[in-house]
C-alpha cells in the first residue's frame, strides 16, 4: 500500500505541474488538513498468556483531521486526531477479541523548501493512545478484556503539494510507539506492541 501511496503522490504532482507557485509557509500562519488514514500494525505483536497465546492485531481505516500552527516561518506545531479506529485481536488465525482506539498526536515539524509547489517535511512527537470498548470472543468470550493506555513518542515523515497558494495535497507516513498492558478479568496477561505504520491522504487548507 505505501507503494500505491507514493505512486498516487506523483502521478498528482505530475498532473498539477501547471498550478500557481506556493510561498514558504511563515510564521504565524496555519493550516486544517481533512483526509484519510490506514493504521497498520507491525506483524508480530508479542504473546499473551506467559507466551501461549501469539497476538496479530488488524489495521484500520478512519477519517482524519489534523491542524498545525506555525510559530516560526517553516516551523510548526501539528495536532492529529480522527474518528475511532477499531482493531480486530487474532492468535493463531482465531478472533479472540476486538478494540476500538484514538491515537492523538503532537509534533514539532519541519517544512522544506524544494520547489515552489512541493514541500517535504519531517517531524517528531509524543503519541497518547486511548484504548476502550475491548470486546473478549472467540475462545475468550465471556470475559473481561481490557487494552491498557500508552504514551510513546510518534515519528512523521511527508510532503505537501501546493495546487494553489492556498490548497495542497498531502501524502504522508508516521511510525507511533505503543506498547500496551493486556489484561483478562482485572488480571494482566501481558502486553501487545502495537507499533503501527499509518499511512495517510489528505487535503490541507492555509489560513
Amino acid at each position: 500500500m505505501t507503494r500505491h501511496l507514493l505512486i498516487a503522490a506523483a502521478m498528482i504532482a505530475q498532473g498539477l505541474a501547471f498550478s500557481t507557485p506556493a510561498l514558504a509557509q511563515a510564521q504565524g500562519e496555519w493550516t486544517l488538513g481533512l483526509g484519510i488514514a490506514n493504521v497498520r500494525p507491525k506483524s508480530d505483536n508479542g504473546t499473551l498468556a506467559g507466551g501461549t497465546v501469539p497476538t496479530d492485531i488488524g489495521d484500520s481505516t478512519r477519517p482524519t483531521v489534523t491542524f498545525e500552527y506555525f510559530i516560526r516561518d517553516n516551523l510548526g506545531v501539528e495536532v492529529l486526531g480522527a474518528l475511532p479506529f477499531k482493531h480486530t485481536i487474532r492468535s493463531n488465525g482465531t478472533e479472540i477479541g476486538t478494540v476500538k482506539q484514538l491515537p492523538p498526536v503532537v509534533s514539532l515539524q519541519y517544512h522544506f523548501d524544494a520547489t515552489p509547489q512541493l514541500k517535504p517535511f519531517v517531524g517528531l512527537g509524543v503519541n497518547f493512545a486511548g484504548f476502550w470498548d475491548a470486546d473478549a470472543k472467540g475462545p475468550l468470550a465471556g470475559n473481561d478484556l481490557r487494552v491498557k493506555n500508552s504514551w510513546g513518542i510518534a515519528a512523521h515523515l511527508g510532503a505537501d503539494y501546493w495546487v494553489t497558494d492556498t490548497s495542497a495535497i498531502r501524502a504522508d507516513l508516521r511510525w507511533i510507539d505503543i506498547n500496551s498492558d493486556v489484561e483478562l478479568n482485572g488480571k494482566k496477561i501481558g502486553k501487545v506492541e502495537v507499533d503501527p505504520t499509518v499511512i495517510g491522504m489528505s487535503y490541507i487548507r492555509k489560513f
